[in-house]
């Protein structure tokens, strides 16, 4: 039984609680016939890029402000030769560690100063050369973190091999799909566990398709191409009924059993338990996927397969998101007009705008977006039709993958009514796995509590 497994960034930092919970056999279980798919370690990836919360600059950003990323980079190798040092009490061979990471960055200041020079010839689009600038760093941090733990195992007994799939000594044209056949073809996985790279190299470019989620789909790739039996994510977390961070430990439950439908739903309001390419690609190819916690082992975590619906309507998750705004498009001229919503949409999709939630009524349209400053897309809307508003928003969901029991929206609304929280539109399709209330934001917590506390009541 082959199993795929990914190693997610803040769990890589704990690499001592990974070797000892996911990595070393336990119990005379066969050590082989496993990958592990390894993201950088927490941080780097923002060190390198920029941060991906705060947006604070990485040795991209300030190379592409000033063509010059040595003194960038060589900032960033003291900042890997001393997180290596964190990792030679469970085994790292600091010479190897250290002697690997140093060439590495070597090579990419080559690379970064032949784009420089390419640059200033005047002669390339700058915004496209600037792409394979980042990808180029990008893989710094997967190729470290993999060589790392492929040396560490090793330290442990087992037979390991790093897979690069970075490609920086590769210089073959191959797709992502062709580099991942070309590096498995030779390897036998009941003799050896791979420690591959979360980064793939690719005609296409794993950044500019999938950008940060691109550890999951070289993760996802691999166990189609290798036709695994379960592919296995390990989180820092559970994947719960609800935020724990809103609703409490206590009163947040790890879900067992959903299907790809709801990681879907999920990713739709960017709770990215699993990134959508990835659900597609495993789903496509007939594999279900695990999402474990790294830091409790015993527990079989949430299978997300398919063909699962429960047998009886019931809601398995509490979720939402509190930073979006509700677009509502008023005309007289809607009422009775068939196709009237497609200039709606063609505007929506000429400003590449996705829309999470739309609800319509004769001569109303109200359209639920991601929040944003760029009102380019509300000013064209106002330009075209007879009344266009803009309001701030929060939604919240209420999901499962059974939710066609009669009384489960009546229970959701009430539950918002008793805390005076007005339902701004709703959103329930003929399919019923999610139930969307918008909602003012500053209700956001206050809805999710009292919609847990609803659905999954306190014991007792």
């Amino acid at each position: 039984m082959l199993s795929i497994e990914k190693i997610g960034g803040t769990s890589m930092t704990r690499f001592q609680d990974v070797l000892r919970n996911i990595v070393l056999p336990k119990n005379g279980q066969d050590p082989y016939n496993r990958i592990f798919v390894v993201s950088a370690y927490g941080g780097v990836t923002n060190w390198l890029l920029e941060n991906k919360k705060t947006k604070a600059p990485g040795v991209y950003t300030d190379f592409i402000a000033t063509n010059n990323a040595n003194k960038q980079l060589g900032q960033l190798e003291k900042r890997l030769l001393e997180l290596n040092k964190e990792f030679v009490p469970i085994g790292l061979n600091l010479a190897q560690a250290d002697e690997f990471i140093v060439k590495r960055i070597r090579q990419v200041k080559r690379y970064l100063h032949n784009i420089a020079e390419i640059v200033a010839s005047g002669y390339v689009d700058k915004a496209a050369i600037y792409l394979q600038a980042r990808e180029i760093l990008a893989s710094i941090g997967e190729s470290h973190s993999a060589f790392n733990s492929a040396n560490i195992a090793a330290h442990h007994g087992l037979n390991t091999t790093c897979v690069d799939l970075s490609g920086l000594h590769d210089p073959e044209y191959l797709t992502i799909d062709q580099r991942i056949e070309k590096a498995f073809a030779h390897i036998d996985c009941s003799k050896t566990i791979p420690f591959v790279t979360g980064y793939t190299k690719g005609t296409e470019g794993i950044m500019r398709q999938f950008d940060r989620g691109y550890t999951e789909v070289t993760f996802a790739k691999i166990a189609a191409h290798l036709k695994a039996d379960e592919a296995i994510i390990h989180k820092e977390y559970h994947f719960c009924s609800a935020d724990p961070g809103i609703v409490g430990e206590q009163n947040a439950h790890p879900v067992c059993y959903t299907n790809y439908d709801i990681a879907d739903q999920l990713a739709d309001i960017w709770m990215e338990a699993v990134h959508p390419s990835v659900s597609k690609i495993l789903e496509q190819a007939g594999i279900n996927l695990r999402v474990k916690n790294a830091f409790d082992p015993e527990h079989p975590g949430t299978l997300i397969s398919r063909t699962y619906k429960s047998e009886s309507p019931r809601i398995e998750m509490i979720s939402g998101a509190d930073n979006v705004q509700v677009i509502e498009i008023h005309d007289p001229r809607m009422v009775g007009a068939v196709g009237f919503d497609k200039a709606i949409m063609d505007i929506f999709a000429r400003h590449k705008v996705n829309y999470i939630l739309k609800a319509t009524n004769a001569n109303s349209i109200s359209v639920v977006v991601r929040k944003s400053s760029d009102l380019s897309l509300v000013n064209e809307l106002k330009d075209s039709f007879f009344e266009v508003s803009l309001q701030d928003a929060a939604i919240v969901c209420v999901l499962g993958t059974n939710i066609s029991g009669s009384g489960i929206l009546a229970r959701a609304a009430t539950a918002l009514a008793r805390e005076h929280i007005n339902i701004k539109c709703l959103s329930l399709s003929l399919r019923q796995v999610n139930i969307q209330f918008v909602i003012d934001p500053e209700n956001y917590q206050t809805a999710i509590r009292a919609l847990n506390t609803e659905f999954f009541p306190p014991a007792g």
